[in-house]
This record gives structure tokens, sequence and C-alpha cells, in this order.
């Protein structure tokens, strides 16, 4: 009879990923094989590198060993390399915690009585399928229990293909961590002083450069797999014809996150083809309702029945992205940035923040520093980002760069840390429009949001 493991194949595939693109054969399953410690050594040892993954409840706890699993029984030496993960489903979604750590988990099929716990322990009884777990472990990885706890099964699998990929797979699951820490900031971020409840981001850019496929990538993040609500394409003409305002929820029932990303029709060299111009600042000032048809002949007027009157605040655009492919930068006609040029004087006549997203990054992993606060100097002093910077004025700090999920069937840390950080400074540029504001414009707001109580005095 076959012995299969628990793991969903979206969830194997993801951890082949994270552990550097390797292929993972199931050793043990302490129901299949036997909770005893020596049905778990005679299938595990002299295997090389093993996951050992503990079922418990939703979550399922994970340790990677570099060395033998023979080792492991009755000895608590300490490992090389040992990396520790926390993988929590949510609704539809996948999260990990990982925390890299030099010591291997502990096996027993004994009592310990009178034994002194180590303070980073990880012990494995298999014998009553419990597992035990210091406070300081289980704080890193996230989970809601320490100490004793009973799971639900025991999973061992061998891990071809590793060696020659350790320190991609180091880099990889550091940049798990990296892309929770901005997640987490992206989730519990506010707008500036409550003035509006979410930052409207518009995006700009030629026919196929990608702004459909950034919101589709924002999108695919948040819910965990990748997706394709916006409609995309390779054709000469813009695939998006109506002006849409999209909201991103948190998981596939969670909440709606403070931010919209507002798509609209790809500019174009030719007149009459492409987005009218004449389109702009009402998309700017918040005129243009969701799901109205462009027309590239001419724009929207006040006499158009859903034309908005009189927008506020919270209808007009924040933040504007001019959305470029990095590969046509040094391509563009001389028409085509006549058209940027118009627009972006549409933006600054509004003092609208802006910034620039250059996409179609091949690899990832090399614009970023080790640490991925930072784009490394040889990407900064690319000739596409100084381009840019030449063209439109824009720091090279708000020059920004991503890989689109366009193509890629599951997410990548690596992609997913390039696209967050370049929605977290746009948000930051945002704020910083909004703070700007004159106070005629900002003062009522303000004086009755919610962060801020209104005295009366009788």
């Amino acid at each position: 009879m076959e012995v299969t493991t628990r793991l969903t194949w979206n969830d194997e595939i993801h951890l082949r990923k994270l552990l550097g693109n390797v292929s993972l054969s199931l050793l043990y399953k302490s129901s299949a094989h036997g909770d005893s410690i020596e049905a778990m050594l005679q299938r595990c040892s002299h295997q090389g590198c093993t996951v050992t993954m503990i079922y418990v409840n939703c979550n399922i706890i994970v340790a990677f060993m570099l060395g033998d699993y023979s080792n492991l029984y009755e000895n608590s030496a300490e490992l090389n390399d040992s990396f520790w993960f926390s993988v929590q489903k949510k609704d539809d979604t996948t999260e990990i915690e990982t925390l890299l750590l030099n010591i291997a988990p502990q096996i027993s099929d004994k009592e310990l009585v009178g034994r002194s716990l180590k303070k980073d322990i990880f012990l494995i009884r298999l014998y009553n399928n419990t597992i035990y777990l210091t406070e300081v472990i289980t704080k890193k990885l996230k989970l809601d229990f320490y100490g004793f706890k009973k799971y639900l099964e025991c999973e061992v699998f061998r891990v071809e293909g590793f060696k020659d990929n350790l320190d991609y797979a180091k880099k990889i699951m550091k940049a798990g961590e990296h892309r929770n820490r901005l997640l987490a900031e992206i989730r519990d971020y506010k707008p500036y002083a409550d003035l509006v409840p979410e930052i409207r981001i518009l995006l700009v850019g030629p026919v196929g450069s990608g702004k459909s496929s950034f919101f589709n990538s924002v999108k695919s993040i948040f819910h965990g797999h990748v997706t394709c609500q916006a409609i995309v394409g390779s054709d000469v003409t813009s695939i998006t014809e109506q002006y849409r305002i999209y909201s991103v929820k948190d998981g596939k029932n969670g909440k709606s996150l403070p931010f919209k990303l507002c798509d609209t029709m790809g500019l174009d060299e030719t007149e009459g083809v492409g987005l009218c111009i004449g389109d702009i600042p009402h998309i700017l000032k918040g005129c243009v309702p969701d799901r109205y048809q462009f027309n590239p002949h001419k724009p929207i007027t006040p006499e158009h029945s859903t034309f908005i009157t009189s927008p506020s605040l919270k209808d007009r655009i924040h933040c504007v992205a001019y959305v470029l492919n990095i590969n046509s930068v040094d391509n563009l006609s001389s028409k085509m940035l006549a058209k940027f040029k118009k627009v972006h004087k549409e933006v600054l006549s509004c003092g609208i923040a802006h910034v620039a997203l250059l996409t179609n990054v091949n690899n990832c992993s090399e614009v970023l520093q080790d640490n991925f606060l930072n784009m490394s100097r040889s990407v900064t002093s690319q000739s596409k980002v100084t381009i840019v910077n030449k063209m439109l004025g824009i720091p090279i700090s708000n020059i920004l760069m991503v890989g689109n999920y366009a193509s890629d069937l599951e997410l990548n840390p690596m992609n997913d840390i390039l696209i967050l950080s370049a929605l977290r400074q746009m948000l930051r540029a945002a704020d910083a429009f909004l703070e700007d504001l004159p106070f005629e414009e900002t003062g009522n707001l303000s004086l009755f949001s919610p962060s801020h109580k209104l005295l009366v005095i009788f």
C-alpha cells in the first residue's frame, strides 16, 4: 500500500521552493510505519539531509537538518545548519515563519524524569505523539502554545539536491522572514492622520508595461497564491479599456487593506489610440468613476452621466506610479516620451506624489542587498534607472523594481519582497502628499477623523 504525505500538493511545491528547488521523498510517517524510535531510525538513518514535519492542529512545525538522523536519538549534539519553520494556514492562505538555529531536535521514546531540558530544545516523543517546544522557539515561530503538545502526525522526508543550494536556501529563508515583516507593516498601515480611509494609487504606463499585472501580483501575495483578476495581455493595443479602482483583501475572506490600485488604459504613441491625455486631470482629481469606459478620442466631461462633480479628498489620487518595462526604457519613442511628460506635468501641477515602477525584472535576488533593505548599488547605478531619473526627474529612491507574477504558477519570496517594498514606498509617498496638503483641505477632515475626539463645552 502506497504511503502518502499529509501535505497538499501546493504546500509540497512551496516547501520544495523554500529549500532551493529540491526534491522530497517521504521516508517515515508515524501513523503508517509505527510510533517508535526503532521504526523511525530504521527508515531515516543514513539518508543525508532531512526535513521533519510535525502536524499540530492547523500548524505544521518543521525542522530541517543537514546532519544524519541516526545522531538524534538521545543525543543533543548541535548541527551546523538547522532550519526551523512554522507553517500556519488561515483560510486559503499559507504563512511561513522561519527561524535559523544551530540545534537539532531530539527524538525520545523514554519518559523525561528529572531531566533538565535545554533552553532551545525541540523534543519529539514518538510513543505518545507528543512534541515539546520551549517558549523561546514558539514565540519566534509565532505559535500559540509552548511546552508539551499532542501532535496528529510526524513525517520525515529525505531532501535531495540541497548541498549545492545551501546558500541560496538560507537567503530564501531569510527572505521569507523579511517578506513577513513587510506584510505585517502593510497590514498595520494607516494613511496619514486618518485623513482618508485608504490610499489611491494610480498606475500609468504604455500598453503592456505591466500595470494590471502589478495589481494581480499584489493581490496574489495577500491571497497566498497566484491570481489574475485584472485582464492582462500582450496585444499591441491596450487590453484595459475601463478605469478600474481595485481594492485588495487580506486573504480570500479578509478585510480590505487601506489602499486601492487604480488601473488605466495604456498610453499609446499614436494620437487617438490608448488613454486620452485629457482624462488625466479628471482622474487625478477623483472625477472619474470605477468602470468608466475610456474613449481614446475624447476625455470625460462634466456632462457625462457618471462624472463625479464634487469629489472629496478620499476620491482623489494620492500617488501616481509610472509603470515602465525595464527592457524598453531606453527605447521609448519621442512621441511616447512627450505623452509621459504631459502626464507628469499634470501630476506636478496637482502636487501629487509620484514614483516610477520598472517591471519585468528577471532576477529579483540580484536586485536587493543581502539584508533586503535596499537595492544593490550595481542596480541603482544601472543605465535604466538613471534614464528614468533624468527623463522624469524622479529621485532614485522612488524608482522601484519588480518582477510581476505574469507567467509564474507559485509565489516566490524574492519577488514578494520587491513587490511589497514598492507598495510600501508608494504608501510612504502618499503619506508625504497628505501631510503637505494645506490646512483648508485637511483641517475639518482631521478634526472629525476617528483618531481625534471632539470636545464640546456647554
